[in-house]
This record gives C-alpha cells, sequence and structure tokens, in this order.
C-alpha cells in the first residue's frame, strides 16, 4: 500500500499511571490489523486534495456569530489559532499567552495572511478542524484512526514503555522526536527554519515503520473525548513529571462544542511544561479547533 504500513493487530497495555491523570487507568486493549500513513499527511498531499476537490476549510471560512455567542465582530472572520511566542519568561501555570487568534492564517497560510507553505511541502498539514481531516480520508478512501489504533501502533510493539522508543527520554543522548528545544514558550533553540514544524521522515521511524507519531503534531482521532470519573481541572501542564495532574475535562466546562481525543504531542510539547511526547498522552481538541501544532494521518482497515 503506498505510503502506508501494515500494523499487526494486537493486544496491548493501553495508557498510563505515571503522568497525566486521563491516561490512566492502564487497561488492556485490543485492536485488529490496520494500513496506518507512514507519516502526518503534509502540506502537498493536503494540497492535492484541495486542488482535486476543491474543500474550503473551517479556517478559510468566517465562523457564524449564531454559532458563537458574544463574539466580538472583529473576529467574525477567517483566521485560526497561531503560536506567538513572547520573548520573556511567562507564568507556565497562568493563561496561555503565547497563542492569538490571527485573521487570515490556514492551512495555505500557517502564521498569518503574509505567510505561505513554499519551502514547506513536505512539513504536516496544519489549521485542519475535525471535518476537514475526515473530507481528506473520505476523498482518499481511508478513515480516521481510533484512539486505540493510534497508540497501538505509536508503540510499535514496545508495550508498556513510558515513550514510543523505549523507557529513556533520549537514548544515548539521541533526539528522537520533534519538540521544544530552549526555555518553553519563549526561548526557542530549534534551527533556523524548524523553530515550528519539521519535514516529515527527519526523524528514525518506529519499530512499525510509521513516523513522527510523537511530536511535531497533535494529530486527530476519531474518538470522543471522555474522562470518566474525574473532575474538571487545570488544563496542560505540569511541569514535574509523576504528579499526575489533572486534565483538561470538557463535561466540567459548560461547552457544547463536541471534542475529539488527539494524540502525539507537537513542536511545542517540552520537559518543562507539557510532557505529552508518548503514547499514552491525549488531549480533548474542539472539533472547530485549528492551530499551528494540530495535523492529522489515516488509516485503512481494509488490508486487499
Amino acid at each position: 500500500m503506498d505510503g502506508m504500513k501494515w500494523v499487526p493487530g494486537g493486544r496491548f497495555q493501553m495508557g498510563s499511571d505515571r503522568f497525566y491523570a486521563d491516561e490512566a487507568p492502564v487497561r488492556s486493549a485490543t485492536v485488529d490489523g490496520f494500513w496506518m500513513d507512514e507519516t502526518p499527511v503534509t502540506n502537498a498531499q493536503f494540497a492535492a486534495f484541495v486542488s482535486a476537490t476543491g474543500h474550503v476549510t473551517l479556517a478559510e471560512r468566517a465562523p457564524d456569530p449564531k454559532d458563537y455567542p458574544g463574539l466580538l465582530p472583529q473576529f467574525a472572520k477567517p483566521g485560526s489559532m497561531v503560536f506567538t511566542p513572547p520573548d520573556h519568561p511567562v507564568n507556565l501555570r497562568g493563561p496561555p499567552v503565547w497563542w492569538s487568534f490571527v485573521l487570515g492564517a490556514d492551512w495555505r497560510h500557517p502564521v498569518g495572511a503574509q505567510s505561505s507553505i513554499e519551502g514547506l511541502e513536505r512539513h504536516p498539514a496544519v489549521h485542519v478542524a475535525f471535518a476537514d481531516a475526515l473530507a481528506f480520508a473520505d476523498w482518499a478512501g481511508k478513515s480516521l484512526p481510533s484512539e486505540a489504533e493510534w497508540e497501538y501502533a505509536a508503540r510499535g510493539g514496545l508495550d508498556g514503555l513510558d515513550y514510543a522508543w523505549g523507557d529513556e527520554f533520549e537514548p544515548g543522548g539521541v533526539s528522537m522526536a520533534k519538540i521544544w528545544r530552549g526555555a518553553f514558550p519563549w526561548r526557542n533553540e530549534a534551527p533556523v527554519g524548524l523553530e515550528r514544524t519539521a519535514p516529515v521522515r527527519s526523524y528514525p521511524p518506529n519499530p512499525f515503520g510509521l513516523y513522527d507519531l510523537i511530536g511535531n503534531v497533535w494529530e486527530w482521532t476519531r474518538d470522543d473525548y471522555q474522562l470518566p470519573g474525574v473532575a474538571s481541572g487545570p488544563s496542560c501542564c505540569s511541569a514535574e513529571k509523576g504528579l499526575n495532574s489533572l486534565s483538561l475535562d470538557p463535561a466540567g466546562l459548560g461547552d457544547p462544542i463536541a471534542r475529539k481525543v488527539s494524540k502525539g504531542g507537537s513542536h511545542l510539547c517540552a520537559p518543562d511544561y507539557c510532557q505529552r511526547y508518548r503514547p499514552a498522552a491525549r488531549w480533548a481538541h474542539p472539533v472547530d479547533s485549528t492551530t499551528t501544532h494540530l495535523g492529522f494521518r489515516c488509516v485503512l482497515r481494509d488490508r486487499a
């Protein structure tokens, strides 16, 4: 299957009891075999889809004020959430001041109307809402993965380990995924041109031959986000491993917008802030969420 790898079915230990509350408890899960895209969908692939279908993404359409009571008129225009780092240290337990709604930001213009994806053809497509990812998957004759499928694939047969490559964060001092380097969110030590996403396949594949399941961009799954039995708590993330701090609980927000599970962390996950660069990590993304660090990949469940 061109551009895909076969993931043999099996039983595995899903989740983690060692990091954040919404990953617990560890439980047994079983998935059937399936094909999975080797990488997140790239800008080049997404451009081919848009060219073939004329699809207009959510970020390229002005929101209807009727759907967002209280929306200020100046924001009733096409745009998306863009990581806009401060130039100084900030309180990591306070509001996420490093995000801004930017008019004109979308998959073609990742940081605003004056930007482009020229030279970023091999980077993951971002500013893709859940419906946009579904539309691409339908066009490609594929589906979005379930949370269990995604996590099983990310583990690559290394069951029960903290990271997709083992229990050591950087084995032998080698970086295994595109995450934040420096002091989050203000000091970015990534090489010039790689301050945000990286080209796919920049890091080693896992044992199933899959790339970039950890870091680079969060990836949509088809599953609704649920957190049974856990009360609402602060959002991502504790700076201390093992605190098992509470994650976002949409049930306590009074927000009618559905949320889906996204997996894998992103280039904004950092050891001193958000340790979600692991297979068990999960995040509740609203289905109308579009950001500079959220993408997707597809699966195919028919082996023929």
